[in-house]
């Protein structure tokens, strides 16, 4: 039966915290409240831009806040996604050495209308699908069996840097593999239930082998 691969994007394939942090900090100070530090931010990101600007706002903002927040935070996103974003070193190898030998795809909690041109630039021919709002996001299962479908497998291995990826896995039924650049530390993703963890691109592709032969 054929496996497919398929990977969250931020903090897994493209490192985009500086991006994210200009784009909400512009709509954070548009709207006069403070702005955060990277170091904040990566907390923060994970699991959709709504919580994101939700984290990012003081405590106890309204519902309406948040919302005129992110109507600001999006657009400007969309058109400054390109910017410092970059694929985390030795990611393009990785998936080219891997797409000779599984289906691979991208399901992010990012906005699809940033997914699909952040992919279609740095991994173009690869199947990547966003949040939309006919499909939940994760850590429900519903974004990796939809993608799954779309690539023509039945059976998978999830790659993902975050507490949301692993119970994304968990909640699909898949195996995940974690890596350990992106926006979360290792502790956090163990407490989570995280059992894979790869410290390099090349850890990447021998852990992915190696679940995927039953080893």
């Amino acid at each position: 039966m054929k496996i497919g691969i398929i990977f969250d994007l931020d903090g897994t394939l493209l490192d985009t915290l500086e991006d994210l942090l200009d784009a909400t900090n512009y709509a954070l100070e548009k709207h006069g409240y403070p702005r955060r530090t990277l170091r904040e931010l990566r907390s923060f990101v994970g699991n959709g831009a709504m919580n994101q600007i939700r984290l990012s706002l003081p405590e106890g903002s309204s519902e309406k806040q948040i919302q005129t927040v992110l109507d600001t935070y999006k657009p400007y996103y969309n058109t400054h996604c390109q910017i410092k974003t970059r694929p985390y070193a030795g990611i393009p190898e990785a998936l080219a050495v891997l797409e000779k030998k599984y289906p691979l795809a991208i399901a992010s909690n990012k906005p699809d209308s940033a997914v699909k041109p952040l992919c279609r630039q740095y991994f173009p021919g690869i199947y990547a699908r966003g949040e939309t709002s006919d499909c939940p996001r994760k850590p429900a299962p519903d974004m990796v069996f939809k993608t799954m479908e779309a690539i023509g497998v039945e059976k998978c291995i999830y790659v993902g840097d975050s507490e949301v990826d692993v119970l994304t896995a968990k909640n699909a039924g898949v195996p995940c593999v974690c890596v350990l650049w992106g926006f979360r530390d290792k502790p956090q993703i163990e407490a989570a239930g995280g059992e894979y963890f790869c410290e390099t691109a090349e850890d990447l592709i021998s852990i992915i082998e190696e679940i995927a032969n039953g080893k």
